[in-house]
């Protein structure tokens, strides 16, 4: 097998990956690929090119990931001389209100039975300012007023919408138009701006020049949180600055498997990064190289491991804090066999229990640097626009993480509670080799989506040998539903890029599957991945065509 993803001449591309050796950016849109580079360029590092590139996502693509969101990443950082280093996950959420009961929530929601999806009641303290801070106090080079610049600059300027920036404020604009802040900035026209038009956000901008001046202390515990809170307790919303005044990241390490002799590193709890690695454990009992990765038997294999994963993580994750969750078993080669056991290789399962125990709308980058430090980073707000608001004068795109994220039913591992996390569906990866050698950082936004179309990007790479642009663009599919709590129940479906071929989707139909074809490129997620050569430091990155991005280089 040849290196990791690295082309071979045998494969075609409709676009081809990009090489560099001093640094490598990959996002889902130019200006943040191109404020990440130019951190590069001026010397900073990895983690501090994450950052700049990161913040300025917060600005061109609000619909994603504003400041009122969260923000979970991997960074590896190389020891002095050559060392083994670090890799650590960041863990950048914030909690429920505290001043919000479960009555208060099944009263504002859906009948009583599913969460407040949207508005004020929606909304979790974000965490994403945070962990901006912790990331560079920990590994950073240059100052965050710096690596603020060109977000700063495109919100107080103004930049061009791109045609999937536009769309995503016209297809939302019904929800933005019912509260007054968010009318002001995305339908200041009267309606949604047409592609080209340039997008200002005057309030953003003093926002982020006020943090740069008082760093997180001005957003937690200063006057942005008052006048952020002051904005949701108008609107009917329950977060105080008492919320906001004790939030922290939180540092750990990250959870891991081993797959094809390889490490693959996870976000922990909160996010479902387990349901990658229990996916790819209970898929690396079969010999998928020899299935085919895009053929019925090998998508179906990974398709009931996805079921199988989901399962278990609907019936025991949670935030850690409340709740006990069993990680070390579910992650565990013998849960994987178990679990394994329950594929009928020739019939998709329509009900999948969870596994018994005995005791009791995302935006994501990629940074590598020439010295090896890598970051795989992954920030959102949840549902395009979040909850819908923009914090009064703050600027501030809220999230509605809370109202997406809980469930309402007594006794599920994940209900509401006041002050508690709930489960996310970000999830970012990193992947080392058989010495320990970090080798490619990767992710994708999504939903649901990010675990399936992570295990296949990374099935791509291991098990077909392909190169990291090939990976990102074999025809995707999506079993639905997954996780979230608007979707559940319903009957399971997958849904299929047309270009995955007739004889394959026949052979998926054959087995149960309830097909629903999708136009050839349109299947979801936004892939970026960045390959490196842990001989030669040559860097190989990928970026996703479904979405507006690119990878640069250095």
């Amino acid at each position: 097998m040849p290196t990791i993803g690295f082309p071979g001449d045998e494969v075609t591309h409709r676009q081809p990956p990009v090489f560099a050796r001093d640094g490598m950016v990959a996002s889902a849109h130019p200006l943040i690929s191109a404020a990440g580079r130019d951190a590069l360029q001026r010397g900073g590092n990895a983690v501090d090119a994450a950052v700049a590139a990161a913040l300025t996502a917060a600005v061109t693509m609000p619909e994603m990931c504003g400041l009122g969101g969260d923000l979970f990443a991997i960074v590896h950082a190389p020891g002095a001389d050559g060392g083994t280093g670090e890799t650590v996950s960041v863990l950048g959420s914030g909690i429920a209100p505290r001043g919000a009961t479960i009555a208060q929530m099944r009263a504002a929601g859906d009948g009583g039975t599913r969460m407040p999806y949207r508005g004020p009641l929606a909304v979790a303290v974000p965490g994403m300012v945070d962990a901006y801070f912790a990331m560079l106090q920990r590994w950073g080079s240059r100052p965050f007023a710096e690596l603020a610049e060109p977000a700063i600059a495109h919100a107080a300027d103004g930049f061009s919408l791109t045609p999937l920036g536009a769309g995503a404020i016209a297809d939302n604009a019904e929800l933005l138009g019912g509260f007054p802040a968010s009318r002001d900035v995305f339908l200041a026209g009267g309606g949604p701006p047409p592609a080209g038009a340039r997008l200002v956000q005057a309030d953003l901008g003093r926002t982020l020049c006020e943090i740069a001046q008082g760093g997180p202390d001005a957003f937690y515990r200063g006057d942005i949180a008052r006048r952020m809170t002051a904005a949701i307790a108008e609107a009917g919303g329950a977060l105080a600055p008492g919320d906001f005044a004790d939030h922290r990241t939180e540092l750990a390490a990250p959870i891991k498997t081993t797959y094809r002799g390889h490490t693959v590193y996870q976000t922990g709890l909160p996010t479902q990064g387990l349901i990658l690695l229990e996916a790819l454990n209970i898929a690396a009992r079969a010999d998928l190289a020899a299935l085919g990765v895009g053929t019925a038997a090998g998508v179906h294999l990974l398709v009931e491991a996805k079921k199988l994963a989901y399962a278990d993580r609907l019936a025991y994750a949670a935030d850690p804090t409340f709740r006990d969750v069993p990680l070390d078993k579910i992650l565990s080669p013998e849960w994987a066999a178990t679990r394994y056991c329950r594929i009928d290789p020739d019939r998709a399962a329509a009900d999948v229990p969870s596994g018994e125990h005995q005791d009791g709308d995302t935006t994501y980058l990629c940074v590598v640097d020439g010295q090896g430090m890598m970051v795989s980073l992954i920030q959102s707000v949840s549902a395009a626009f979040g909850c819908g608001m923009v914090a009064g004068d703050t600027g501030v795109v809220l999230n509605n993480r809370a109202g997406r994220g809980f469930s309402l039913e007594d006794g599920h591992p994940n209900v509401y509670a006041p002050g508690k996390k709930t489960m996310h569906t970000l999830n970012c990866y990193l992947v080392a080799d058989a010495a320990g050698r970090p080798v490619l950082v990767g992710g994708t936004p999504g939903g649901d989506g990010q675990p399936q179309w992570n295990l296949q990007t990374l099935v791509g790479l291991l098990d077909a040998g392909l190169d990291v642009q090939a990976a990102i663009e074999q025809p995707r599919w999506t079993s639905w539903p997954g996780t979230d709590p608007s979707t559940l129940p319903n009957p399971f479906e997958l849904r299929v890029e047309s270009r995955l071929g007739d004889e394959t989707i026949a052979g998926l139909e054959a087995r149960g599957h309830r097909l629903v074809r999708q136009a050839p490129w349109s299947g979801g997620g936004a892939v970026q991945a960045i390959v490196r050569d842990p001989e030669h430091g040559t860097l190989v990155g990928g970026s996703d065509p479904r979405a507006e991005g690119v990878a640069l280089g250095v």
